[in-house]
C-alpha cells in the first residue's frame, strides 16, 4: 500500500467488560469526548464511529446464529472511529491517550483500502 497523506486507519475499541458505576461511568465517557475531540480539532476524523453494546448476535459457517458475546468474555469490541493518518506511525501517534488503555483495554489499528 502506498502511505501517503490523507490513509485512513480503523480504530478498534476492545475494553474489559466491567460494570460501572454512574459517577464512574461519566467519567469514562467525558476521557473519551475529551479523547476523540482532540483527534476532531486537528481534523483527523475521518468517519464518525459508534460505541457497540456489549450484546450482540454472531453468524456462523452453516448457517449457525448465537447470542453473543458471552459474559465469560473478559474483553469486549467497545465501538470504532475512522481517522486519517499520514502513515501508520501516525496513526499510532493518534492512538496513544485512548481511555481504553485506562481501563486495562487496547486500541487494536488496521489500515483502510
Amino acid at each position: 500500500m502506498n502511505e501517503g497523506a490523507n490513509n485512513e486507519f480503523v480504530f478498534l475499541f476492545r475494553q474489559p467488560a466491567l460494570n460501572y458505576t454512574p459517577e464512574k461511568q461519566q467519567e469514562i465517557d467525558k476521557k473519551w469526548m475529551d479523547w476523540i475531540g482532540g483527534i476532531a480539532t486537528q481534523g483527523k476524523i475521518a468517519a464518525n464511529g459508534l460505541h457497540l453494546k456489549p450484546q450482540g448476535t454472531v453468524l456462523k459457517a452453516g448457517a449457525v446464529v448465537t447470542d453473543g458475546p458471552f459474559v465469560e468474555i473478559k474483553e469486549i469490541l467497545g465501538g470504532f472511529i475512522v481517522v486519517k493518518a499520514d502513515s501508520i506511525d501516525d496513526a499510532i501517534t493518534l492512538a496513544h491517550g485512548c481511555p481504553a488503555l485506562d481501563e486495562g483495554g487496547s486500541v487494536e489499528i488496521r489500515t483502510a483500502y
